[in-house]
C-alpha cells in the first residue's frame, strides 16, 4: 500500500496533541515531551532488554488509570527521568492532572535513552539538568517542532552514524490518522550494509527519507550485524518511541497497538529489541474519530507499524552534523 502523510507529517497531525523540546547543547542531550491536550487513553511495550521508564506500570490495560496528560522522552539515561518532574510541574502550575480529592496529579509516564558518551560534557553538579529540560520542553510545545538534532534525539547514536528525533503520519482512507514520534538511539544500523540506504525504504512516502529505496542488488554484507559499539561496557543504547492514533481505543487497544508498532522497529533497525537496548514504544489514542472495526483495527496496527519504520528512518536523515560528534550524520555521506 501507498502511505499518505498528513499535512505536516508529524504526531501533530493527530489534533490535540502538541511536543515540544528542548536540549543543552553543551551536555549533548535534551528531552521532548506530547501533551494531551485532553487526556489521551494510553498504553505501552517494552521489548528491549535495558529500559529505563517512568509511571509505565498503569498503563497497563488491567490497571486503575486509563489516561495521560502527557509523554516524556529523555536522553540522561536514568538522570533523565527527572525531565518528567519537569513536564509535571509545567501542568500542575496550569492546573491540568488527574482530580485526586482536592488536588491535581499530572500523568506522565516516560522512557529514557543512554546517551551519556556521546562527547558532551556530563559534569553537571549536584542535580542533573533534565527537570528544566523538561519544564522547557513542556513551555515549547506547538503543533510544529524540528527532527534531527532536537530534543531526546539531541544527543542520539546508532551504528555508525547520528541518531535523532524522528516523526512521520498516515492519513487512512477513512480520515483516520496513525503517527509516530521517536527518538532513536539504537545498538544497531538504520541502514543497509555500507550503503546510505535505510532498511525503512520500502515504506517511504515520497522521498521523506532521501527517495534512495532499497539497494538493488543487496550489498554482500546487508545481513552483517553492525553495532554501535564492541565494548560492552558501552553497550547502552534505546530506541523510544510513542505511535498514536485519533480513532477510539480501549486501553486493551492500545497496549495491542503498543505492541504491534514494535515491528516497525524491527523493519528500520538491523538489529533491534537486543539485550542492550531498551526499546519502547508508548500508544495514545485521543478518541475523537470512531472506533475501528475488526477490519479496520488490522489496518491501523499494520500501518503504526510501518508509519514508526518511516519516522526512525526521518530522525536520522534529519541530523545535523555538530562539533561534538563521535559519528557522522547521514547528509555527510557520500
Amino acid at each position: 500500500m501507498s502511505f499518505t502523510p498528513g499535512p505536516r507529517n508529524l504526531l501533530t497531525d493527530i489534533a490535540g496533541l502538541r511536543v515540544g523540546s528542548a536540549h543543552d547543547d553543551r551536555l549533548n542531550s535534551g528531552a521532548t515531551v506530547v501533551l494531551c491536550d485532553t487526556p489521551a487513553v494510553a498504553s505501552v511495550q517494552v521489548m528491549g532488554g535495558a529500559p529505563g521508564t517512568r509511571e509505565t506500570d498503569l498503563l497497563e490495560p488491567h490497571n486503575s488509570v486509563e489516561t495521560v496528560n502527557a509523554l516524556v522522552l529523555a536522553g540522561g539515561s536514568a538522570f533523565g527521568l527527572d525531565a518528567a518532574s519537569g513536564v509535571q510541574a509545567w501542568l500542575r502550575k496550569h492546573h491540568i492532572g488527574l482530580q485526586v480529592h482536592d488536588q491535581r496529579v499530572p500523568i506522565v509516564p516516560a522512557a529514557i535513552l543512554f546517551d551519556l558518551v556521546n562527547g558532551g560534557d556530563k559534569g553537571w553538579g549536584r542535580y542533573p539538568p533534565y527537570r528544566e529540560l523538561g519544564y522547557q520542553a513542556a513551555q515549547n510545545a506547538a503543533g510544529t517542532f524540528d527532527l534531527g538534532t532536537a530534543g531526546a534525539g539531541y544527543g542520539a547514536l546508532t551504528a555508525g552514524l547520528k541518531g535523532g528525533l524522528g516523526s512521520a503520519s498516515t492519513r487512512l482512507a477513512d480520515g483516520t490518522t496513525v503517527a509516530a514520534l521517536v527518538a532513536v538511539n539504537a545498538v544497531g544500523s538504520v541502514t543497509v550494509g555500507s550503503t546510505r540506504h535505510f532498511w525503512a525504504a520500502p515504506f517511504e512516502a515520497g522521498s521523506e527519507f532521501g527517495g534512495l529505496g532499497l539497494p538493488s542488488p543487496l550489498p554482500d554484507d546487508a545481513g552483517e550485524v553492525r553495532l554501535k559499539f564492541r565494548d560492552p561496557g558501552l553497550a547502552a543504547n534505546t530506541t523510544i518511541a510513542v505511535v498514536a492514533t485519533d480513532a477510539a481505543l480501549t486501553k486493551a487497544e492500545a497496549k495491542r497497538l503498543a505492541v504491534t508498532a514494535h515491528d516497525g522497529i524491527a523493519r528500520a533497525i538491523w538489529p533491534a529489541h537486543t539485550p542492550a537496548d531498551g526499546d519502547l514504544v508508548f500508544a495514545l489514542s485521543t478518541g475523537v474519530r470512531p472506533a475501528p472495526d475488526n477490519v479496520a483495527m488490522m489496518e491501523l496496527y499494520a500501518v503504526g507499524a510501518a508509519t514508526l519504520a518511516r519516522a526512525i528512518a526521518r530522525g536520522v536523515h534529519a541530523a545535523r552534523p555538530g562539533s561534538r560528534d563521535v559519528m557522522p550524520a547521514w547528509s555527510s555521506l557520500t
